[in-house]
């Protein structure tokens, strides 16, 4: 029988079975992950967000994995098939694909030839030619031809004994699961184009002709594969031996039935059909079932990667460097439509909106350039910023115009990721905000305040519309979903939030809330002003106790009277400040921020049954520096003048760009030019590198070489190693020069299939 599931996980997590047990109760009576990482470290033993996710996840996995053991265990039960040694299996069953396996020969099913076999009584033939091949089958088949019960010959009987024989075998879980690692261990994927899809199927080119160990295979070949079947273009087939094989030769998957169940050629009269029942099972059951489960798991393990990497994008671009609180200037680019303008006060309000035509085909340049200025004066605007698509570098030429002939107004300007702004603007939630603003401006406004503050702003959006994944739209949704709500839910707790000017969207991710209680924060606050303290949250409607002790420790009252209310010590931990200044006998004011007298005390003196060492010790970090921001300081990165298209590269440019995504193979960088380049992993970093987020995240600005420029193909080769050699100069010239292109801000689209495959050859 297996150990409990508190064991079970703290021996995957080689933690203690106590720091489990005490999460489960936490997590059953309704606490969060971020609030028991942060204020329940005594209960825990210090389990961080990322140690208390994983537990989360196998909880849920466990206690599936048991509510359908105690199913099984009841189905066979019923069928009166339950003998002890198979309880015991059962129960010892450590997952599901081995539950399953053991399930299997009990588990209800249509009619099959076998059942119809054993209803004919030819179950004793099987079973006597598996024992005794002495026997000559065609002779002992003789026995079992009944007419009535449609056996019509002996050739009729044999073939319902090897239908009988064949389920046996296939169903014997011992054996199954031996087959599946195996072949898991051994097989080979294939791919090869479907005749006659060569040209509509291109971008997956690499792969017509591809075979590659299905064990290990990159989770961004994987997936690349998995589409290129689903849109009808690759046909996939798992191989365990080569080629040229003769199809007479035994496979070593075969031999392995064969010896499982004793069978052998030695000659007897039987031997021949048995060990044609053995093939005619691996070939036409066991092997078509496994290679089906098989790319199934090889799918299930690319996507929890996939899910990995757009999981850590997130967070990365979600944590990046907010500007602050200054009055900016969002300008969404266009050609023929105009730039959207919106400017927002330093709190992200609209103030002000205008559409300006500075390209072709109006051209207008100088009233865009005195509009703007005349707009930046108004509301005292200290920053641009340009959303990075369509015309994004014309419109940068623009704001640097308007910097140089008005540097009184001290402007900076910001290229800014527009990924999912045109989601937002189009949202029922940016309606209700801007019921009577155009989109097109909506998205401007949302423009200027992810430069404000990013995670504010980018908690309006699905993230799966944020455009930082690796194949997202290949990837279980609801799992993908779990796992990116995960992350901002720990992003927007990390940080803290003011309740103050808190949007209902960003609300909803603070522990212990929902939409509805935001909602009702947010009415309490228009109707009765701004919140005094936290204990006047205790006021909103349908807030109770226990959702004000979830929340509180991650909503900030930035003005209020008590200065810890603008801290991330939770209310709760409040007497043990109290403590700290009454033993000093100061004020609670005078001592936030005085690093030399809280670095002096001894946190042991102030730790009690309630408050252990951890909260005491993280009150005190809190104390020295009260509020503190875990997201970067805010830096831009500077596009290279006159590189504005794929047909400005040449290989050997330095350039400086900001990186967009990171990816299994590599991380893409926006270098200014409308489409993304790739820096493939081998170029990241001269030593060797496994984990390409372990020297770039989305959000860093770096600097890079051009290698190569394919411009029919829209790709872009680059490398963060600036001494590399660039190899024979390749022409950026093509039919497609001087045609704008909106910058593609998703690794999977923007790469496609085969940009791994395509940039091998930068390996070194």
């Amino acid at each position: 029988m297996l150990p409990s599931i508190a064991s079970r996980i703290a021996a995957e997590l080689q933690v203690r079975e106590n720091q489990v047990a005490a999460t489960v109760e936490l997590l059953d009576g309704g606490a969060t992950v971020p609030f028991i990482a942060r204020y329940r470290k005594e209960v825990t033993g210090g389990l961080d967000d990322t140690q208390l996710r994983k537990l989360d996840e196998r909880l849920t996995y466990l206690r599936e994995l048991d509510e359908r053991r105690e199913a099984i265990l009841k189905s066979i039960a019923e069928q009166d098939k339950l003998t002890p040694a198979l309880q015991q299996a059962i129960l010892a069953a450590d997952n599901k694909t081995v539950l399953e396996d053991l399930y299997l020969p009990y588990k209800p099913k249509r009619r099959t030839k076998a059942q119809i076999a054993r209803e004919a009584g030819l179950q004793p033939l099987a079973e006597l030619l598996l024992a005794d091949p002495a026997r000559v089958p065609e002779e002992a088949a003789q026995a079992y031809v009944d007419e009535r019960r449609g056996v019509a010959d002996a050739r009729a009987a044999l073939d319902g004994a090897r239908a009988i024989l064949i389920e046996t075998f296939s169903e014997d879980a011992g054996l199954l699961g031996a087959l599946r690692e195996r072949l898991w261990r051994e097989g080979e994927l294939a791919a090869e184009v479907v005749p006659g899809k060569e040209a509509e199927g291109a971008k997956f080119a690499d792969y017509f002709q591809h075979r590659e160990a299905i064990h290990g295979m990159p989770s961004h070949r994987a997936l690349a594969l998995l589409r290129g079947r689903n849109e009808g273009v690759l046909q996939l087939a798992l191989k365990y031996q080569p080629d040229d094989t003769p199809s007479a030769e035994r496979s070593v998957y075969e031999r392995a039935m064969a010896e499982h169940f004793s069978v052998a050629d030695r000659g007897r009269p039987a031997d021949k059909w048995l060990l044609d029942s053995v093939r005619l099972c691996w070939r036409a059951r066991v092997f078509l079932s496994l290679e089906l489960e098989l790319i199934s798991r090889l799918k299930e393990a690319a996507e929890a990667e996939s899910i990995k990497v757009f999981a850590g994008n997130l967070r990365d671009l979600l944590l990046a460097a907010p500007a602050g609180r200054r009055a900016t200037i969002g300008l969404d680019p266009g050609l023929r439509t105009g730039v959207k303008v919106a400017v927002v006060d330093d709190t992200g309000k609209l103030l002000e909106t205008a559409t300006i035509y500075p390209h072709a085909p109006r051209n207008d340049w100088d009233r865009a350039v005195a509009v703007l200025a005349q707009l930046a004066a108004r509301h005292r605007a200290e920053l641009v910023a340009i959303g990075n698509g369509t015309a994004s570098r014309e419109t940068d030429k623009l704001a640097q115009t308007l910097m140089r002939q008005h540097p009184e107004l001290k402007l900076t300007s910001v290229m800014v990721s527009e990924a999912g702004a045109s989601v937002y603007s189009a949202s029922e939630l940016a309606a209700n905000e801007f019921p009577e603003l155009d989109v097109s401006l909506r998205g401007a406004v949302s423009i200027a305040r992810r430069l404000q503050d990013p995670l504010a702003e980018l908690v309006k959006i699905d993230p799966k519309s944020i455009g930082v994944g690796q194949y997202q739209h290949d990837v279980h949704q609801g799992q993908l979903a779990r796992a990116l709500d995960g992350v901002v839910e720990d992003c927007v707790n990390a940080v803290g939030v003011d309740v103050n000017t808190a949007s209902v969207p960003l609300l909803t991710r603070v522990s212990g809330l929902n939409h509805t209680l935001a909602g009702n924060i947010v009415a309490h606050r228009n109707q009765f002003g701004a919140f005094g303290s936290r204990a006047d949250l205790k006021k909103v409607p349908r807030l109770g106790d226990k959702t004000f002790e979830q929340a509180a420790g991650f909503l900030r009252v930035m003005d209020g009277a008590n200065p810890l209310d603008r801290s991330a010590v939770h209310p709760e931990a409040y007497p043990v400040v109290e403590k700290i200044v009454a033993r000093s006998g100061r004020e609670v004011s005078s001592v936030i921020g005085d690093s030399p007298f809280l670095r002096a005390l001894r946190p042991a003196d102030f730790a009690d049954e309630r408050f252990g060492l951890p909260t005491v010790m993280d009150i005190l970090k809190e104390l020295d520096k009260p509020g503190r921001d875990p997201r970067p300081a805010f830096r831009t990165a500077v596009f290279q003048e006159g590189v504005e298209s794929l047909t400005d590269l040449l290989p050997g440019m330095q350039l400086e760009g900001v990186v967009t995504n990171v990816t299994n193979f590599g991380a893409f960088v926006d270098i200014g030019v409308h489409q993304d380049g790739l820096v493939h992993i081998s170029a990241l970093s001269k030593r060797y590198v496994d984990d390409p987020r372990t020297v770039v995240k989305a959000g860093d600005v770096v600097k890079v070489k051009v290698l190569e420029v394919d411009v029919p193909r829209k790709r872009i080769a680059l490398t963060m190693r600036l001494d590399d050699e660039v190899g024979a100069r390749t022409s950026a010239r093509g039919a497609d020069a001087g045609k704008p292109r909106q910058r593609q801000p998703s690794a999977a689209p923007a790469a496609d299939t085969a940009m791994a495959a395509a940039f091998a050859r930068l390996r070194k």
